[in-house]
């Protein structure tokens, strides 16, 4: 079975965090992008500070957004080339080098402007007005500001990573609360059930032994925090099978997930703890059973799962806890940030689960 293999998915996440400084992502176009809009919005802000009669606000403005824009992505195509080096070093020094590199790339930038504004802006009043009063003050003041910002951009990428280290710790103990969490009535129940079959039917006892140690090899592994989808699938129909021999045909799962690529990678015990909802608060409560579909979907890199359960006719629910939906959503949000989404509720007379999240295949 695939759930029995090793599991190494955990090396491949895309999220895999390092002990250095973390940086943002400078060579994807979203953060060129945000980095070019910043950089326009100082120049604006910049400008309308600086209004002299002298000088068009136009021209002035086409000025400071061409310095600004210079700086911004020579910075970022820097910080791009030096990021795996940064991320291997300590917080301190990584943060010590990402600011030396920058404050030796705004002075080289500088001294380049400074020179083409003697050589160029030489003549006529307004080109006059446009540059820089004093070689020394230029460069001192736009190495000053450097400092600051990028002090102040590495303090905030500091917080931002112990923040995001709290929440994977948090989210850590929520996987572990949740391993934990296999209701004793299950592991009783699959116990008397096994007994049962010992004497009845040999092999099928021996098969559901085996699966219910895949169950909790999976479940209580700390190795396995992000799996493919077929290895989840092969959990959740595992635990399928050893709640079958207890309930019998009075338990039915559609299973229609073949729209879905099995390789993408997710993190581990997010369907089955919603099939293990499903059949103890929809099916198990009611006499005559019921079915459960499991389907999906792929359309424009997003892979759709939805779980539906009948819900029991007794007007007051089992009692039970979110623990389950609370952490399938704060772990698909930090393998996904808030590309991921899920939704739950009762509709009519079924309670339905939704699961979006992008496809991201296991690296080979």
């Amino acid at each position: 079975m695939a759930m029995r293999s090793s599991a190494n998915a955990s090396k491949d996440s895309p999220q895999a965090s390092t002990a250095g400084l973390y940086l943002p992502d400078f060579c994807t176009a979203r953060v060129v992008l945000a980095v070019v809009l910043i950089a326009e919005l100082t120049a604006v802000l910049v400008t309308a500070a600086r209004a002299d009669d002298r000088i068009s606000f136009w021209s002035d403005l086409g000025r400071s957004s061409m310095f600004l824009l210079w700086i911004g992505l020579a910075s970022a195509a820097m910080l791009c080339a030096l990021r795996g080096y940064i991320a291997r070093q300590s917080v301190a020094n990584g943060a010590a080098i990402a600011l030396g590199m920058e404050l030796l790339l705004v002075g080289v930038i500088s001294e380049i402007t400074w020179r083409l504004a003697a050589e160029y802006f030489a003549s006529g009043a307004e080109l006059q007005a446009q540059r820089p009063a004093d070689h020394f003050y230029f460069v001192a003041r736009n190495l000053a500001i450097s400092f600051i910002v990028t002090a102040v951009a590495l303090r905030y990428s500091y917080v931002t990573q112990q923040w995001r280290e709290n929440v994977e710790l948090s989210a850590q103990a929520r996987v572990h609360a949740l391993q934990a969490r296999i209701r004793p009535h299950f592991l009783f129940n699959s116990m008397n059930t096994i007994a049962a079959l010992t004497r009845s039917n040999p092999q099928l006892a021996e098969e559901a032994v085996q699966d219910l140690a895949d169950l909790f090899r999976a479940t209580l592994s700390d190795q396995r925090g992000q799996i493919t989808l077929d290895e989840e699938i092969e959990i959740a129909r595992t635990y399928e099978r050893i709640e079958k021999l207890r309930m019998g045909e009075r338990l039915r799962v559609d299973w229609k997930l073949d729209p879905v690529p099995k390789s993408a990678i997710v993190p581990s015990l997010m369907i089955q703890p919603l099939l293990e909802n499903a059949i103890y608060h929809g099916v198990e409560p009611r006499p005559e059973g019921g079915t459960i579909s499991v389907n999906g979907e792929f359309a424009n890199g997003l892979v759709t799962i939805v779980v539906r359960n009948p819900m029991p006719d007794s007007a007051v629910p089992r009692e039970g806890n979110r623990v389950a939906l609370a952490n399938i959503r704060e772990r698909l949000t930090l393998v996904y940030d808030e590309r991921a989404t899920i939704k739950a509720g009762r509709f009519d007379n079924e309670y339905i689960v939704t699961l979006r999240f992008p496809y991201i295949e296991k690296r080979k």
